[in-house]
């Protein structure tokens, strides 16, 4: 039966179908999960008994369990990588936590009696960075009555630090083509750690405009 239905069906969707079939998970297969801190959570709850009976997906190949693994960190060296080079965009986030640490040395230098408020480690600057230009609303296009409304939407926490780190890539490339990249992301990150610059300022104007455009919000659920 299997032969007469491959027969029948052309050469392309025939590769798309076993591919997809390959590469796709089914529905109720659950998300592997590496961290022996949330195991150990799991394994004092009934949760445990629950997913002991489910099928897992395979663990990504860059998941890892280890104090120098950070998710965002992973991912803001997944989006500026061009062309496959991975190696060459985890260089230049290398440079950039080191000209970020090199600044805030000399800042807590500079100014001794503020070294306790200072963050010197560059991953917990990052990470403050994105926090602080997350967007909590966007504006989407909405067509009633032949007109078209930008009506404010929530945005979902993965595409909210999708945006941030999209935000800060941008604000950093367009800066002036002298100064080299890991510089110029250094100095985006460090004034978005701080609630200041181009990135926050852009956040903000989106949330007022938002605001602005708050008396259509119904046409959303219309």
């Amino acid at each position: 039966m299997l032969r007469s239905l491959c027969s029948r069906l052309e050469p392309q969707s025939l590769i798309c179908a076993v591919t997809r079939g390959m590469s796709a998970y089914s529905p109720h297969y659950i998300e592997a999960i590496f961290s022996k801190k949330k195991q150990l959570n799991l394994k004092e709850t009934d949760e445990y008994i629950k997913l002991s009976h489910l099928p897992i997906k395979a663990a990504k190949n860059d998941d890892s369990e280890s104090i120098f693994y950070n998710e965002l960190v992973n991912k803001m060296v997944n989006y500026i990588t061009k062309g496959g080079n991975k190696k060459l965009a985890r260089e230049l986030l290398t440079k950039s936590f080191e000209c970020m640490k090199r600044v805030q040395i000399e800042r807590m230098n500079l100014n001794p009696e503020s070294k306790d408020t200072i963050i010197a480690d560059p991953e917990q600057l990052l990470i403050k960075a994105i926090e602080n230009s997350r967007p909590l609303l966007q504006l989407t296009a909405i067509k009633r009555g032949g007109v078209k409304y930008q009506v404010p939407i929530p945005v979902t926490e993965k595409r909210s630090y999708f945006l941030a780190m999209k935000w800060l890539l941008e604000a950093a490339r367009e800066k002036e083509r002298k100064v080299h990249l890991p510089e110029k992301l250094a100095w985006e990150v460090l004034d978005a750690a701080y609630n200041q610059g181009r990135v926050v300022k852009r956040k903000n104007d989106l949330h007022r405009q938002c605001e602005s455009n708050r008396a259509y919000a119904h046409y959303r659920w219309s």
